[in-house]
């Protein structure tokens, strides 16, 4: 079986689930599609059509969060043999199987095996799936379900499978981390405490409410959870986020940032933008740019504002798209900036790489660190860091 994913880190765990228990299947192209943006159903599709120009005989499956949505769109495609629910393609019996299931709304499942990874260092693990919040942009609550939390027994069970299976660092993942219901601290004390040997454990993207002082104090205590948070920010302006339904102010994400670099000096924060969203005008974006210089971000995804059809945003006064692609190429020509000014700060600095290559690897904060002297992947080692090549370090 080949997968192709698009999207989110959830994607990338539940592929990884997907080729497991399908491991075994001949000539099935699996496209796992996303629904965030109308360019990555576009993308999806056009991968539909390709998979089917390059494999004419074999079987094609459409699966993921933009079926989810339409599955009609995806059953009337000429090159899709099947489509799959995202309950169903986690179940081995409708994944192997011969027709298309009736797409439902999510019930929310664990992986019925710890999967592998195409990176043999790395791996991510699901703790928490669906949204019980309705961002007015967002489709993910319609999609995802409602939230749902895999019970910390499980979690450590799958921890200590992963680890056991020689991987040096997990990424917990879900829709919203911060509405895990057993407590994310506690459930972060848990594993490190059961895994000695666990080198790394990391925090998938996590809504700024998860910005909590027990979240800070676990950063404080515990020098294997990795210093680097990346945020679901939106936007840089308090009107902007209303409009979005939003659970947080400007305000209060600067008073938490300060309360987390306090407690972990070395942490780096990432966070994700939209631009262009309905009834933003040029001072609300000057106050984005100014919000990422202000909280000191350094590693930013951007997108446009993109239309989705039965979100309440679409019934709001409309960016014009030049506008909002316009803004987008602004806000990315300032996270550059960040980021290079970030990376010109770690010259001279000692720091841990996880290494996934002879070499090169992941620093401890999440950014690709080249080094001339060849190191045993898997290894974490101390380097020091001498200089910067394009966006990455060089130790």
């Amino acid at each position: 079986m080949k997968i192709i994913t698009f999207g989110c880190r959830i994607n990338t765990y539940e592929s990884a689930v997907m080729q497991a228990l399908g491991a075994q299947a001949e000539k099935t192209l699996v496209v796992n599609t996303c629904a965030v943006t109308a360019e990555a159903e576009r993308q999806g599709r056009q991968a539909l059509r390709k998979a089917r120009r390059e494999h004419p005989d074999w079987t094609i499956v459409a699966t993921g969060c933009a079926v989810q949505m339409n599955p009609e769109l995806y059953k009337n495609m000429p090159e899709v043999d099947r489509v799959l629910g995202n309950t169903d393609k986690l179940e081995k019996k409708a994944l192997l199987g011969k027709q298309s299931y009736q797409v439902s709304p999510v019930v929310f499942q664990t992986a019925k095996c710890v999967p592998q990874f195409a990176n043999s260092t790395r791996a991510f693990l699901q703790v928490q799936q669906g949204c019980n919040h309705h961002c007015t942009f967002c489709i993910v609550s319609k999609i995802r379900g409602k939230s749902v939390s895999v019970e910390p027994r499980e979690v450590l069970h799958n921890v200590r499978q992963l680890v056991q299976n020689g991987y040096k660092e997990i990424i917990l993942t879900g829709i919203d981390l911060s509405s895990y219901a057993f407590g994310l601290p506690a459930l972060i004390d848990a594993i490190l405490q059961q895994e000695p040997d666990l080198a790394r454990l990391s925090l998938g993207s996590v809504d700024p409410a998860c910005l909590t002082d027990d979240l800070a104090e676990a950063f404080a205590k515990h020098e294997r959870l990795m210093p680097h948070l990346h945020l679901s920010m939106q936007a840089g302006d308090d009107r902007v986020l209303k409009k979005m339904g939003r659970r947080h102010t400007t305000k209060q994400v600067l008073k938490a940032l300060k309360v987390f670099r306090k407690a972990r000096p070395d942490i780096v924060f990432g966070a994700d933008f939209i631009t262009g969203f309905p009834t933003e005008t040029e001072e609300m974006f000057e106050n984005t740019l100014a919000f990422v210089r202000q909280a000191d971000l350094t590693l930013l995804h951007v997108f446009p504002y993109s239309q989705r059809e039965g979100t309440a945003a679409t019934r709001l006064p409309s960016v014009p798209v030049p506008v909002r692609k316009e803004r987008a190429d602004r806000l990315r020509t300032l996270a550059k900036q960040q980021k290079q000014s970030y990376l010109q700060r770690q010259i001279g600095k000692v720091d841990t790489v996880l290494v996934e290559k002879a070499h090169e690897g992941l620093n401890s904060h999440f950014i690709r660190t080249h080094f001339k002297q060849a190191a045993k992947v898997g290894e974490v080692i101390e380097v020091k860091n001498k200089g910067v090549q394009d966006d990455e370090l060089v130790a």
